[in-house]
C-alpha cells in the first residue's frame, strides 16, 4: 500500500508540474489541486491503469540513439555527447542497482516532454504534456502527432482561461481536423457506458457457455443465442467478444438438447444403439468440457490485477484469456452441433456414414477427435458385423444393419430371405466387402437352417483364429477396416468350403443333376424308348380320360424295364408323373410331363421357376422324341410295301403307275421329314444338352459358394433354353419349328391311312379270286369292320379298280399339298437360322444344309 501511494503522489506531482508549473509552491508538502487537474490525474491514472502501449518497439538502445540523432540534427554535437555519457552512467547504475527496470519508460518519458517543452516555445501555447489534452466536454487527452509518434494534446491559450471545457482541439499536420472528429465520437461514446468490471462479465459469459443465464448474459429465444441486458453499456469490442464467447454456449446447448432429447423418446421412436453410442460419446465429449469449465471457474474468483501488477500475479481470467482458453473447446464443440445436425434423422450405418464424412479432416486436432468419437459410435455395429460373419446372428432390433433378415420358406431362404440394405451401409465399407459379408452370414444361416449343419461353428472359429481377432464381444473397431476385411475373407472361405462339402457329399448335387439330365431332358435313351412305347396307347386318347395312376404305373414298369432300375433308390423316388392343366380337344400328349421332386436343400437350386423351365425343355425334347418315334412307326408300316408290291404288277397299268406315283411320293416326304428331324435331334442332343452339361461340370468344380454353383446352373440352363430355340429371341423360329412337328404328324396319319388302304385293297382283290361261299363270308366281315377310307363295295373287280385308283389319287393329291405346305415351311425355318444370334444356331443350319441341297433349290434363301 505504501508503494501504490509513493506513485500516486508522484503521479500528482508530475501532472501539477506539467499542468501548472507556476502554480505549485515548491515549500508545500502538498501542492493545491484544481479541478483541471483533478479531472487530469483522473485520467491519467486511467491511463496508467490501462494495457494501452505504444506503436513503437520497446527498446531502450534505439530510443537512445533516437535522441541523440535528434539532437545532432539541431547542431548540438556537443550536447549528444553529454547526452551519451550520461545514458552510459545512468544504464550502468540502474542495472547495478535493480532500481529502475523499465529503462525504455523513462527515456521516452524524457523525449516526450522534451518535444511538448520545444513545441511550447514554437507554438507561443501552453502544451500539455502527452497524456493529456482538453476536449469540447472536457475532456480526454490522447492523440499521437505524425512527426514523432508520441501522445500529444495542445490547448488555446484562450481556451485555457475559460478551463477544460469548450476547448479546441489542435492537431499538427490534420488539415481536415480527422482526429479530432474521431476523440469526439470516443468521448461521446465513453459517457455512455457504465461502470460494468470484466470479472461479472467473465462469470456471465461462463454461465452462458453451461447453458445457463447470467446477471448480465441471457438467452434470448428471438435472437436464437445469448445476449447482453439492453440496460448494460458495454464497449463495441467488449460486446462482440462476448457475443463470440457466447457462441460456445449456443452450440452447447445445441448439443445438449440433442443428447436430451434422444434419451427421452419413447421406444417406437428408438435412436437405435448407434444412436444411443454416439449420444454417450458426446456426454464423454461434455464431461471433458464441464472440467475445463471447473477449472475456469476457479480461476474467475481472482481478481483481474492493474497493469503494474501483471508481472506478479497470472492466474486470473479476463475477457481475452477465456477467448484463448475456449479456442480449442469451440472448434469441438462447432464439430459435434454439426453432427447433431447432420445425424437428426439418421441411425444405424446411415449415421456412422455421415459422421466418417467428417472425419476425412487435415487438422490433426479434428482427425483425432472425429476417431476417438468414431470408434464410440461404430461399435454396435461393428459387433452386429462380428456376430453376422462368424454367428449367423442378426442382432438388429432397430433396423440399424445393413443386412436385412425376412421371414421366408426354407427354399427361399438363400434367395430371398436376406438382403443388403445400401441406405444404411457406411461409407468406410465398400460394397464388394459388404456382399461379402452378407454371403458369408447367409451360408451360415443356410447350412443350420436348410441342411441342418452344425459343422459351420468350427470353420468360424478357425477363420477367427487367423486372423487373431477373437470370437467374444469388442473384437473389431473402428478405423481397422483391413482387419475387418481379413476376418470376412477367412470366414467366408472356410465356411462356403464347408457349404460345398455338404452339397455335393451329404446332398449329392452332382447326381440330382445328372438324374433330371437323364430323366427330364431325356439323356436315357432306352427309358425314353420304352416310355413311349408303352404310354403311347394311354396318351393318344382324350387328356380328360387319362387316369394319372395308370401313367404312373407305367412309368414304374419304363424303370424296372430299362437301365434305370440300377440308379439310386432316392433318385428314382423323387421321378414322378406330371399331368399339365388342359382343355378340350388336348389329347394325353398334350398334357402329359416328368417331374423331379428337389427337397430341401435342393429347391434352393431347383426352385418352382427353374423346375418350370425345366418343363418347358421336357415338353420340347418329348415331342420331338414323339416326332422321332412316328417316323419310325411310319417306316415300320412302308417297308412291307416294298416287298408285296409285286401285286400290283398284275393290275392295269393305269392303277399300276397311279400306286407306284404315290407310294414314292410318301417315301420321299418322308425321308425329307427324317432327315429333318434326324439333325435337329442330334443337334439338341449333342451340341446343346451335351456341350452345355460339359461346361457346367467345368464350372461346377471351380465353384467356390453356392452363389457361383447358383450362377453356373443358370447359365447350364439357359444355355440349353436358348440353343433350343426356347429362348426370348427364337420365339418366331420356335412357332415354325411346332408347325413343321404338327405338319410331319398329319404326314404320319395320311401314311397311315394310305397303308391301310393298299392292305385293304390287297385283301380285297384276294377275296375276289377266292369261292363264292368265302366271297360272302368276306363280305359280311367286310360289313362288320369298315376299313379307314371307306367301306369296300362289291361290285367285281373293274368296280374295285376303279375305286382304288380314285383312292390312291386322293391320298397322292393329299400328300403333295403336305409335301409343299412342308418345303414352304421349312425354307421358313431355313431362312430365320442365319439371323439368329446365338452362334449355336448357324452351326445347326450346317447340318441341315451341308449338301447345299435348299440353298440350290431355293438360291435366295440365304438373302443373297
Amino acid at each position: 500500500m505504501e508503494e501504490e501511494q509513493k506513485v500516486l503522489d508522484l503521479v500528482k506531482e508530475l501532472v501539477l508540474r506539467l499542468l501548472s508549473p507556476n502554480q505549485t509552491d515548491p515549500n508545500l508538502s502538498t501542492p493545491s489541486i484544481s479541478i483541471d487537474s483533478q479531472q487530469a490525474l483522473k485520467y491519467a491514472m486511467r491511463i496508467l491503469s490501462s494495457r494501452m502501449t505504444p506503436s513503437i518497439s520497446v527498446d531502450d538502445s534505439a530510443m537512445a540513439e533516437s535522441i541523440k540523432r535528434h539532437l545532432v540534427n539541431q547542431g548540438k554535437s556537443s550536447d549528444a555527447l553529454t547526452f551519451a555519457d550520461l545514458y552510459s552512467k545512468f544504464s550502468s547504475k540502474s542495472s547495478s542497482s535493480g532500481s529502475i527496470k523499465n529503462k525504455w519508460s523513462v527515456l521516452y518519458l524524457l523525449k516526450v516532454i522534451s518535444e511538448d517543452r520545444r513545441r511550447e516555445k514554437r507554438s507561443d501555447s501552453r502544451v500539455s504534456s502527452g497524456f493529456f489534452a482538453s476536449t469540447v466536454s472536457g475532456g480526454l487527452p490522447v492523440l499521437f502527432d505524425d512527426d514523432s509518434d508520441n501522445c500529444r494534446v495542445s490547448r488555446n491559450q484562450k481556451t485555457l482561461g475559460k478551463g477544460w471545457n469548450g476547448g479546441v482541439l489542435l492537431v499538427s499536420k490534420d488539415v481536415e481536423n480527422i482526429r479530432d472528429i474521431a476523440f469526439r465520437e470516443f468521448a461521446n461514446l465513453l459517457k455512455e457506458e457504465s461502470e460494468v468490471s470484466e470479472g461479472v462479465l467473465v462469470r456471465d459469459v461462463l454461465y452462458a457457455c453451461q447453458g445457463i443465464d447470467g446477471k448480465l448474459v441471457k438467452f434470448d429465444k428471438n435472437v436464437d443465442g445469448y445476449v447482453l441486458s439492453d440496460s448494460i453499456k458495454v464497449p463495441r469490442a467488449t460486446g462482440i467478444m462476448v457475443r463470440k464467447l457466447c457462441e460456445l454456449g449456443w452450440l452447447f446447448r445445441k448439443v445438449k438438447g440433442y443428447i436430451s432429447d434422444s434419451m427421452d423418446r419413447s421406444p417406437a421412436e428408438e435412436v437405435g444403439t448407434v444412436g444411443q453410442a454416439f449420444c454417450a460419446a458426446l456426454q464423454d465429449e461434455l464431461s471433458e468440457y464441464y472440467k475445463l469449465l471447473a477449472v475456469l471457474e476457479a480461476q474467475s474468483m481472482n481478481p483481474i490485477p492493474l497493469v503494474s501488477e501483471t508481472a506478479s500475479s497470472g492466474n486470473y481470467l479476463s475477457l481475452r484469456r477465456l477467448s484463448v482458453w475456449f479456442a480449442e473447446p469451440l472448434v469441438k464443440m462447432r464439430l459435434m452441433a454439426i453432427l447433431v445436425d447432420c445425424c437428426m434423422v439418421l441411425r444405424g450405418g446411415a449415421m456412422a456414414g455421415a459422421i466418417h464424412v467428417h472425419a476425412q479432416h487435415g487438422d490433426p486436432l479434428v482427425h483425432e477427435f472425429m476417431r476417438r468419437l468414431l470408434r464410440r459410435v461404430c461399435s454396435p455395429l461393428f459387433e452386429m458385423v462380428r456376430s453376422w460373419v462368424l454367428e449367423g446372428e442378426l442382432d438388429d432390433i432397430f433396423a440399424e444393419f445393413f443386412v436385412l433378415g425376412q421371414p421366408v420358406k426354407a427354399e427361399s431362404l438363400w434367395r430371398e430371405g436376406y438382403r443388403l440394405h445400401t441406405g444404411m451401409l457406411p461409407s468406410f465399407i465398400s460394397q464388394s466387402l459388404a456382399l461379402r459379408i452378407l454371403r458369408t452370414g447367409k451360408s451360415i444361416n443356410f447350412l443350420r437352417f436348410c441342411c441342418e449343419d452344425q459343422g459351420w461353428a468350427d470353420a468360424a472359429t478357425e477363420a477367427a483364429a487367423a486372423v487373431g481377432t477373437t470370437t467374444r464381444r469388442g473384437g473389431l473397431g473402428y478405423g481397422e477396416t483391413d482387419a475387418l476385411e481379413s476376418l470376412v475373407i477367412e470366414a467366408a472361405k472356410r465356411i462356403d468350403r464347408h457349404l460345398m462339402d455338404v452339397m455335393f457329399n451329404r446332398y449329392k448335387f452332382k447326381e440330382h443333376c445328372l438324374a433330371i439330365k437323364r430323366y427330364l431332358l431325356l439323356g436315357q435313351g432306352d427309358f425314353v424308348q420304352y416310355l413311349m412305347d408303352i404310354v403311347r396307347p394311354e396318351l393318344s386318347e382324350a387328356a380328360n380320360t387319362i387316369s394319372s395312376f395308370k401313367i404312373a404305373g407305367l412309368l414304374e414298369s419304363a424303370i424296372r424295364s430299362s437301365n434305370a432300375q440300377y440308379d439310386d433308390p432316392d433318385i428314382l423316388d423323387r421321378l414322378r408323373v406330371k399331368m399339365m392343366p388342359h382343355g378340350t380337344g388336348d389329347r394325353g400328349w398334350d398334357v402329359f410331363s416328368l417331374d423331379y421332386d428337389a427337397r430341401v436343400p435342393l429347391n434352393t437350386v431347383f426352385t418352382e421357376s427353374v423346375m418350370a423351365r425345366y418343363l418347358r425343355i421336357f415338353n420340347f425334347l418329348w415331342k420331338l422324341r414323339r416326332i422321332e418315334h412316328a417316323l419310325i412307326g411310319a417306316w415300320k408300316m412302308m417297308k412291307p410295301n416294298c416287298i408285296t408290291s409285286h401285286f400290283f404288277t398284275k393290275l392295269e397299268s393305269a392303277v399300276k403307275l397311279q400306286f407306284v406315283s404315290t407310294l414314292r411320293r410318301c417315301q420321299v416326304l418322308w425321308n425329307e421329314m427324317n432327315h429333318f428331324v434326324t439333325n435337329l435331334q442330334y443337334y439338341i442332343m449333342f451340341e446343346v444338352l451335351e456341350v452345355s452339361w460339359s461346361n457346367f461340370l467345368a464350372e461346377m468344380e471351380v465353384a467356390k459358394d453356392l452363389d457361383d454353383l447358383l450362377a453356373a446352373h443358370e447359365t447350364y440352363l439357359l444355355s440349353i433354353l436358348e440353343k433350343s430355340l426356347l429362348g426370348e429371341r427364337s420365339q418366331t423360329l420356335c412357332k415354325t419349328l411346332f408347325v413343321l412337328f404338327d405338319l410331319i404328324l398329319r404326314f404320319r396319319s395320311h401314311a397311315d391311312r394310305l397303308n391301310e388302304g393298299i392292305h385293304e385293297f390287297q385283301a380285297r382283290t384276294t377275296e375276289s379270286s377266292l369261292p363264292s361261299r368265302d366271297m360272302t363270308k368276306s363280305r359280311f366281315k367286310s360289313n362288320d369292320e369298315p376299313s379307314g377310307f371307306g367301306s369296300w363295295v362289291s361290285g367285281g373287280r373293274k368296280a374295285l379298280t376303279k375305286r382304288a385308283e380314285e383312292f390312291l389319287r386322293t391320298m397322292g393329291q393329299d400328300l403333295n399339298t403336305i409335301a409343299n405346305e412342308y418345303s414352304s415351311l421349312l425354307k421358313g425355318f431355313i431362312a430365320q437360322l442365319p439371323v439368329q444370334q446365338h452362334v449355336d444356331l448357324k452351326f445347326l443350319l450346317f447340318r441341315l444344309d451341308y449338301t447345299e441341297f435348299y440353298s440350290r433349290l431355293h438360291p435366295n434363301i440365304y438373302g443373297h
